[in-house]
């Protein structure tokens, strides 16, 4: 089972990017939280193009509280984003259930809920810029993550 944790995401349209790839990498739910806007809104079915309608998905106020929900069930918590810690996203072995967490297009992942990671994953930047658009780094890393857990047999 894979699951994404979307925290703080400002642009909806970020948000409909990001259903529609879970759609095509077989996400099992979207959790969106804090300021991240939610279905059914006009910016979001735009990009999704009704993919929010074919993935599961829920809200939570509280990104930290899920995260260690998510712990207790014994799922993985791996966060996209740059830190000391970060390993390159195609050079990890993955680890099932897992949930992988997306922050804000400014400011990243949130201190409290990286405290909560159990991993870190990063995609090399070559470039001047310094990361990626939200939705385009998620559907880089969760066809990594989704692949190996089809490898795995595991769905």
């Amino acid at each position: 089972m894979i699951t994404t944790l979307v925290e703080n995401v400002r642009s909806l349209y970020n948000v409909g990017a990001i259903f529609r790839t879970a759609d095509g990498a077989g996400v099992s739910k979207v959790i969106l939280t804090g300021i991240t806007g939610c279905p059914p809104h006009k910016e979001i079915r735009k990009v999704a193009l009704g993919a929010e309608e074919n993935v599961s998905w829920e809200y939570h106020q509280d990104s930290v509280a899920i995260a260690r929900q998510l712990k207790q069930k014994g799922i993985k918590i791996v966060a996209l984003e740059t830190t000391a810690e970060s390993a390159l996203y195609n050079q990890v072995k993955y680890e099932f259930p897992l949930c992988l967490v997306l922050g804000n297009e400014y400011h990243g992942i949130s201190p409290e809920l990286l405290a909560e990671a159990d991993s870190y994953i990063k995609i090399p930047m070559r470039g001047m810029k310094v990361s990626l658009n939200v939705g385009v780094a998620f559907g880089i890393a969760i066809y990594e993550i989704t692949e190996q857990n089809n490898t795995t047999g595991k769905q």
